[in-house]
C-alpha cells in the first residue's frame, strides 16, 4: 500500500483543514495509507494525524513576521521534527497544502524535499507561494510578483501582517530560488483563475492541474426547516468579515433594499453586529453545518461581494441548497456560477447586485432551485472531486 503524507497548518477545521481530513479519508478508501502533519490547533485525532507544533515557536514566528516580514522563515525546531517524522514514514507522495501559518520553515523543508526523490504535490489555496508577502493581491491590483517582487510591499499589513520592516523583495527572491528546483513537483489549483496566475509566476515550468473544491452533499441540500425570518433573506457568509470580503458593500446594499428584504450575515464579530443597519441581521457562528444549510435554503439568494478570492466554497454550499448566487467577478468566484444558477457583476457594482436580486425575486427562487442543485451535484460533489486527486496520485507514481 502506497503512503501519502499531507502537510497543512490545521487538520479538520477551517476550509483547508476539512479538505485535508476528507481527502485523507477518500484516499484511504482507495488503497492509500495516509498520514497528516499539522502545526496549529491541537486536537484529539487518530494516530496517523500528527500534531507537530510548539506554542513558544509559534509566537516567536508571529513576532518575526510582525517586525521583520519573515513569515515562513522561523520555526526551525518544529521543522526538524516534521522532517524527522516524514523520514520515519518514508512516504511515496508528499502532499503540501498551506505551508504558511506560523508553524513551519519553508526553506528547511524544501531543502529536504530537494534531497529526496519523492514526488511532491502542492495544492495552492491562495497566492502566497509565489508572492513576496501577501496571500492575495487583487484588492490593491498589485502585479509586482510577475516581475521581480516588491521592493516595498503596499499591503504588508495584510496577512501575514508586518508592521515594521518590509522584506518582500528578499522573500520573493528566496521563494523563487527555494521553490523552483524540486525534482518532482506537481501543482494543483482549485480554480482556473489561479492556474492562470500560476502560469505567469516562477512556478510556470511545473505541471499544474485544476481540481475544484468539493462539498458534502449529504449535509448541503435544500432543507425544509421552519423559517427564522418573516422577510426575504439576502444571505452573506464569511469566516472572517475583513474588508476584502465586501462587508462595506452590504451596508450600501441595505440602503437600496425595500422593507420586505433582510440582509443576514454569518461570521460577524460582536463589534460588527452592533454596527449593522436596521434591515441587517448578524450571526457570529452557526451551531453546525446543518444549521448553515438551513439558512442557505431559506435565503432568496446568496450574495458574495468578495474582492479577493480563489474558489470560495460558500458559493458551492449555496448552490447545493438550491439558492442562486450573485458574486463579483473576482478570482475564481465566478467559475461556480452559470446563467441558470446566478449572476456575476463587476466589483463594487452594488446597484447591479440589487438589480439581480430583483430579477431573482421576480422569477421566483424555484426558477433557479433545480438548476442550482444539479450544478452542485454534477460539478462539486466532494467525493467525485477528491477522486481526481486519487487519479493524480496514481499518475505521479506510474
Amino acid at each position: 500500500m502506497k503512503k501519502i503524507i499531507f502537510i497543512n497548518s490545521v487538520y479538520g477545521s477551517g476550509s483547508t483543514g476539512k479538505i485535508v481530513k476528507n481527502l485523507s479519508y477518500i484516499s484511504q478508501k482507495n488503497n492509500f495509507d495516509c498520514y497528516s502533519i499539522y502545526g496549529r490547533e491541537k486536537k484529539e485525532v487518530g494516530i496517523k494525524e500528527k500534531y507537530i507544533g510548539n506554542t513558544l515557536y509559534f509566537y516567536l514566528h508571529i513576532f518575526f513576521t510582525r517586525l521583520f516580514d519573515k513569515h515562513g522563515r522561523c520555526s526551525s525546531f518544529v521543522t526538524k521534527k516534521i522532517i524527522k517524522y516524514i523520514e520515519s514514514i518514508n512516504p511515496d507522495i508528499i502532499h503540501l497544502h498551506n505551508i504558511h501559518g506560523y508553524y513551519l520553515n519553508y526553506e528547511m523543508l524544501f531543502k529536504y524535499l530537494k534531497s529526496t526523490n519523492v514526488p511532491v504535490i502542492w495544492t495552492f489555496h491562495d497566492c502566497w507561494p509565489y508572492t513576496g508577502h501577501c496571500a492575495y493581491y487583487s484588492y490593491l491590483k498589485c502585479d509586482k510578483w510577475k516581475v521581480d517582487g516588491c521592493k516595498k510591499c503596499i499591503s504588508k499589513k495584510s496577512y501575514p501582517s508586518c508592521y515594521l520592516f518590509s522584506n518582500s523583495k528578499n522573500n520573493y527572491i528566496l521563494k523563487k530560488n527555494i521553490f523552483s528546483n524540486v525534482n518532482k513537483l506537481t501543482i494543483v489549483t482549485p480554480s482556473e483563475w489561479l492556474k492562470k496566475e500560476v502560469s505567469e509566476s516562477f512556478f510556470s515550468k511545473y505541471p499544474c492541474y485544476v481540481i475544484n473544491n468539493g462539498i458534502d452533499l449529504n449535509v448541503f441540500f435544500p432543507k425544509n426547516a421552519k423559517k427564522r425570518f418573516d422577510k426575504k433573506v439576502i444571505l452573506g457568509v464569511a469566516n472572517v468579515w475583513e474588508p476584502r470580503k465586501g462587508l462595506q458593500d452590504f451596508y450600501k446594499l441595505s440602503d437600496l433594499l425595500p422593507e420586505d428584504y433582510l440582509i443576514v450575515l454569518i461570521g460577524l464579530s460582536e463589534k460588527q453586529i452592533t454596527q449593522l443597519n436596521s434591515n441587517m441581521c448578524g450571526i457570529k457562528r452557526t451551531a453546525n453545518q446543518i444549521e448553515l444549510a438551513e439558512l442557505y435554503s431559506e435565503a432568496l439568494c446568496f450574495v458574495n461581494p468578495t474582492y479577493e478570492d480563489n474558489f470560495p466554497t460558500t458559493n458551492l454550499e449555496s448552490l447545493a441548497c438550491g439558492t442562486p448566487v450573485i458574486t463579483y467577478n473576482t478570482g475564481g468566484s465566478p467559475e461556480a456560477v452559470d446563467e441558470n444558477t446566478g449572476f456575476v457583476v463587476e466589483q463594487g457594482s452594488v446597484e447591479k447586485i440589487y438589480d439581480c436580486i430583483k430579477i431573482i425575486d421576480d422569477n421566483g427562487k424555484d426558477f433557479y432551485k433545480d438548476n442550482c442543485v444539479l450544478r452542485a451535484k454534477s460539478c462539486y460533489n466532494q467525493e467525485d472531486n477528491y477522486m481526481k486527486y486519487v487519479k493524480l496520485y496514481n499518475e505521479v507514481l506510474s
